[in-house]
């Protein structure tokens, strides 16, 4: 690790070296959207092999998840991601409902 440290390597690189990643594929992006969504897509693949010490190739490959497994997962973060689109419209409707009073109690004092 300390010879990893000394050549002046980007954190990318040191966890590239410490993984056993020894390539990476560099894309040019004309969409800063796409170029969002993919960094977080690396930053989440990040995450999950830190906590779990496998990519989901491995999880794949190895036959460590069933379909089953797999389709368990896929519900249950759907049914997340409904959650949290009512909690957003549930947000968005209170900032509604404020910037209506914001703006009666500034028509009121005029």
């Amino acid at each position: 690790m300390e010879l990893i440290k000394n050549i002046n390597m980007s954190s990318r690189e040191i966890s590239d070296a410490k993984n056993g990643i020894t390539s990476r594929k560099e894309y040019g992006f004309r969409d800063p959207v796409v170029r969002n969504v993919v960094d977080k897509f690396v930053s989440r693949s990040d995450v999950g092999f830190a906590k779990y010490n496998s990519t989901l190739d491995d999880e794949r490959r190895l036959k460590m998840k069933s379909l089953q497994g797999y389709l368990n997962d896929i519900q249950e973060e759907l049914m997340d991601a409904v959650l949290y689109i009512q909690a957003a419209r549930d947000e968005l409707q209170d900032m509604s409902e404020e910037a209506l009073i914001d703006r009666h109690r500034d028509e009121t004092y005029i």
